[in-house]
C-alpha cells in the first residue's frame, strides 16, 4: 500500500492506494478515516482493482480548513472528483459510507463524467430539496435530543469529545453498531443532554474492531481534532442554498445500496423505514443488500458480506 497526496485547490488530500486495475474510490463517513475501508482494500486489490481510500477533508492526514463553508457538498464532491481525475483517465467506481454515501451520490450528480457507478453504504440516495435535513430534524426532534442539532453550536461537541477521544469513540462506535440495543443511538434523551450521555462504554469492545484498530482512530483524531468532521453537519444549510441545479435529480449511473439490519439510520424519521426503497431515486438501480445482525459500520462489522455484495455489483457492470 502507498499513500498519495492529491491537491484540490488549496487543500491536500491523503489517499491510500493498493493494487492495479480499474479504480475503486472509497469515501468514508463520520467519525472515520481511509482506514475504515481496510477490509475492502485488501479484498479488491487482490481481485484486479486499484483500490483507493481517501481521508475526507477535515480528517486524518488531509487538509482541515477551519471555516464551516469549506465542508459543503459542493466542496467535498469537488475533492472526490479531483482524486478520481488524479487516479484515472476513465470514470471511476465510487463506494461511500455514512456521510461518504451522500458525498458519492452527489459526486455522481455534480461530476458525472468522473463516475462510472456508485455503491452507497448505510445512507440511501435522497434527492436534494429546498429544505436541509437540519430543518426537518428540528421539527421531528423538537422536544428531545438529536445529535445533529447538538452539533450546531461551534465548539460544544468538540470540547466534549476532545477531552477523552478513546472513550468518546468507543461509545460512538458501539452505540451505532449491531452489538448495541436497537436504536441505542436514537434513544430518548432530554434536549439539554450531551452527545455521550447514557452511551455505553463496552469492555471489551466487540471483536470487529480490535484495540489496535481503535488506536488508529484515536491517534488520528487526537492529532487533527473534531472541528472539521463536525463542520460537515453545520454546512447542511449552505447545501440547501446551493442545491438548485440538482434538486430532484435521479442517479443515472448504475447504483446499489448496502445497509445493516440494525442501523439506526433507517429509523431517523419515526414510523418510516429509510431502507424500504433505497433505489427509488436511481434510474439504474442494481439492488439492495440488508445485512442481518449488524449496525451502521457495515464494511467493518461484516466485511465478508459487504465485500460479497460489492463484488456482485461490480460483476454486473
Amino acid at each position: 500500500m502507498k499513500f498519495l497526496k492529491i491537491e484540490n485547490g488549496s487543500n491536500q488530500l491523503n489517499v491510500a492506494v493498493s493494487g492495479e486495475g480499474p479504480v475503486l474510490l472509497c469515501v468514508h463517513g463520520w467519525p472515520e478515516l481511509w482506514y475504515s475501508w481496510r477490509h475492502q482494500m485488501n479484498y479488491f486489490s487482490q481481485r484486479g482493482y486499484r483500490v483507493a481510500a481517501m481521508d475526507v477533508r477535515g480528517y486524518g492526514a488531509s487538509s482541515k480548513p477551519h471555516e464551516v463553508a469549506a465542508y459543503t457538498m459542493v466542496e467535498l464532491t469537488s475533492d472526490v472528483a479531483a482524486v478520481a481525475q488524479a487516479l484515472s483517465d476513465e470514470p471511476v467506481i465510487l463506494f461511500g459510507h455514512d456521510w461518504g454515501a451522500p458525498v458519492v451520490w452527489n459526486t455522481a450528480l455534480r461530476h458525472p463524467d468522473r463516475v462510472r457507478a456508485v455503491a452507497g453504504l448505510s445512507v440511501p440516495y435522497m434527492p436534494a430539496g429546498e429544505d436541509s435535513f437540519l430543518d426537518v430534524a428540528r421539527s421531528i426532534y423538537s422536544d428531545r435530543f438529536f445529535y445533529q442539532i447538538y452539533f450546531q453550536d461551534e465548539g460544544k461537541v468538540e470540547s466534549e469529545v476532545e477531552s477523552d477521544f478513546a472513550t468518546a469513540l468507543r461509545k460512538i462506535y458501539f452505540s451505532l453498531s449491531g452489538n448495541a440495543p436497537v436504536n441505542d443511538w436514537l434513544k430518548p434523551k432530554p434536549k439539554n443532554a450531551s452527545l455521550l450521555d447514557e452511551l455505553i462504554d463496552p469492555d471489551p469492545f466487540p471483536g470487529w474492531m480490535t484495540p489496535e484498530d481503535l488506536d488508529v482512530y484515536v491517534k488520528a483524531f487526537s492529532h487533527g481534532g473534531f472541528r472539521g468532521p463536525i463542520n460537515r453537519y453545520r454546512a447542511q444549510g449552505i447545501d440547501a442554498q446551493e442545491s438548485a441545479q440538482i434538486r430532484g435529480q435521479l442517479i443515472k449511473q448504475p447504483a446499489c445500496f448496502i445497509g445493516g439490519e440494525r442501523d439506526a439510520v433507517r429509523n431517523f424519521f419515526p414510523g418510516t423505514d429509510m431502507y424500504s426503497e433505497p433505489g427509488s431515486a436511481c434510474s439504474d438501480f442494481r439492488g439492495a443488500t440488508i445485512i442481518p445482525k449488524v449496525g451502521h459500520w457495515v464494511q467493518q462489522e461484516a466485511p465478508q458480506a459487504t465485500n460479497a455484495a460489492l463484488e456482485q455489483f461490480l460483476q454486473g457492470l
